[in-house]
This record gives structure tokens, sequence and C-alpha cells, in this order.
């Protein structure tokens, strides 16, 4: 996943109501399972006696997850976890971890209506999310003589690429972490800064 995505940045949370059984979205930003179920077993723990502690979680980019997963938590199959991991695709919701504790309040809604109830109560939580922007970047070695050392570091400065480190030797090695999307050409135009006397390295 080279290409910027969303993350979830708080927790936040929203009730939805139907026919007096309530369901509580509560999303966590998660960037790891333990962390996820953690925040799942918090929550049974906060709010005991409720009917079903239902999630579904998206790890990484929404577009490209690292992991996935839901749990309908005795509710009938297919009508929590999927359709709350379904929304959560649909909104971009990176490293997020989203429970749904639900309150039985006296009626049975059957597939559909629990279907929508689910699926409303993180939909009704995602428009209160606010987000942080990850770009996805790896650490690249750069070697060269110290004649062009000036050249690649106003290079960097100019595309706002930090260095990690330099190191002396008989060459210049400069270590940066560089967003993946930049790499291929930021080579191209060291390699012409320095009329190809430069090595670059994915670390």
């Amino acid at each position: 996943m080279s290409r910027p995505y969303q993350v979830l940045a708080e927790t936040c949370e929203f009730m939805f109501e139907e026919k007096r059984s309530t369901f509580t979205a509560v999303l966590s930003p998660a960037a790891d399972r333990e962390t996820a179920l953690a925040q799942l077993d918090a929550l049974r723990r906060e709010r005991p006696g409720a009917s079903h502690y239902c999630w579904a979680y998206i790890l990484g980019a929404a577009q490209q997850p690292v992991s996935m997963a839901f749990s309908d938590d005795g509710e009938p199959g297919g009508t929590a976890g999927k359709p709350m991991l379904s929304v959560l695709e649909h909104r971009d919701a990176g490293n997020c971890m989203a429970v749904v504790v639900r309150t039985f309040g006296g009626t049975k809604l059957g597939a559909g209506g629990l279907v929508r109830a689910y699926g409303a109560a993180v939909s009704g939580a995602l428009n209160l999310a606010r987000w942080s922007l990850v770009t996805p970047s790896i650490d690249v070695s750069i070697t060269v003589s110290f004649a062009f050392e000036e050249r690649v570091r106003h290079c960097l400065q100019l595309r706002q690429i930090k260095l990690t480190s330099v190191d002396y030797s008989s060459q210049v090695c400069l270590l940066a972490c560089v967003p993946e999307a930049m790499v291929e050409e930021l080579t191209a135009e060291l390699g012409e800064l320095t009329s190809g006397a430069v090595k670059v390295s994915m670390i």
C-alpha cells in the first residue's frame, strides 16, 4: 500500500435505538489484533449485562488491510459482525475496532432489522469520527561521494524528506525515511544530480 490512507484518530461513540433495543457503537483506534481485543474486553467490563458485544475490525488501510475480522457474538449468523465490517470497509476506516453493545428491548427485530441496526450504529459513529492520514514510508540508504553530499541533502530538503542518520567513511551514507510512492522518482533525480554516482538501496 503506497498511497496515503486514513486511520481512526480517537475513540468515538454513537447509540442507535430500534424498538427499545439499543445498539451503542464504540469505535477505537487499533493497529493490531491484541489492542483491538483488549478494547473489547474493556467494554465488557465497563458495560456488563448487555445482550451482545458484536465487533469488527480493520487493521491497516481499509482497501488493502493487514487483517480484518468480525464476530456476531451470539446474534444470528451474518446479522451483526459482517454488516459492521462492510460499513467499515465502505467508509475507509483504517486501524479501526468497532464494538456494538446491544441491550435487548423485548422485541425481536428479525435478520433484516438486525443488519440495519448494527450497520446504522457503526455508520452513526463513523459520522462523528476523526481521522489521521498515514503515508506509507520505507527506510532508504543513499551512498555518494563527499563531493555530492550537499546536492543530495538539498534535494532531500526540497522534498521534505528527513534524514535519520549520516555515516562518514570512504563515502557518505545517508539514511532517510522516504514515502514509498516517491522512492522511484527520488532515485532517478539523485542519479541525474550525481551523474549516476549514487547508490540508493531500500533497507
